[in-house]
């Protein structure tokens, strides 16, 4: 909170140092919405700059600031799907890092069989609990944060995320549980 008062107030550093601890959360919660590295770091570097801009509106209710930058993210998000660049983009092949180690064949097929499986059975749920499993499970938000985010009580959200991993494991080909 001392951070959030601090980059009201107009400190540089202190908004970067809420930006350094809440970027990989951001990117993550984006990157796994649209599936591009690139469209998600821009959305990642819009969600921060809406946010430095609209910073004195931030009012501390008991809501961690990770997850009105989430909400930011979110929309942002939302918009991008609704507008008309989305439908008439293309993507290209993502490079690979030049620091990356190059696996063999047989593990990227096996990991990249893995990985369609577990997000063909998460695309089947429900809108709440896709965004559920991805708060809690791909973002690591705790239970209270994913309710502050999705607008529920915790109760609701232990439920939610019960009843979507029971319904995962039921939609999982039994040789990759």
């Amino acid at each position: 909170m001392d951070l959030v008062e601090a980059a009201q107030s107009g400190e540089t550093e202190a908004f970067g140092r809420l930006y350094d601890h809440y970027c990989d959360t951001v990117y993550r919660y984006i990157y796994y919405r649209v599936g591009s590295r690139a469209t998600a770091e821009d959305l990642t570097s819009e969600t921060f700059l809406r946010a430095l801009r609209r910073i004195s509106t931030f009012t501390w209710q008991g809501r961690d600031f990770g997850a009105w930058l989430v909400t930011i993210a979110r929309n942002l998000v939302a918009d991008h799907f609704k507008s008309s660049r989305f439908r008439l983009e293309v993507t290209t092949g993502e490079m690979l890092d030049a620091n990356e180690v190059e696996r063999s064949p047989e593990e990227s097929v096996l990991e990249s069989l893995s990985n369609e499986a577990l997000l063909a059975a998460v695309r089947r749920l429900n809108p709440q609990q896709q965004e559920c499993v991805t708060l809690r499970f791909l973002q690591g938000l705790s239970v209270a944060e994913t309710a502050r985010v999705m607008g529920k009580n915790e109760g609701a959200i232990k439920t939610l995320q019960y009843r979507a991993v029971r319904t995962l494991a039921r939609l999982l080909p039994p040789d990759t549980r």
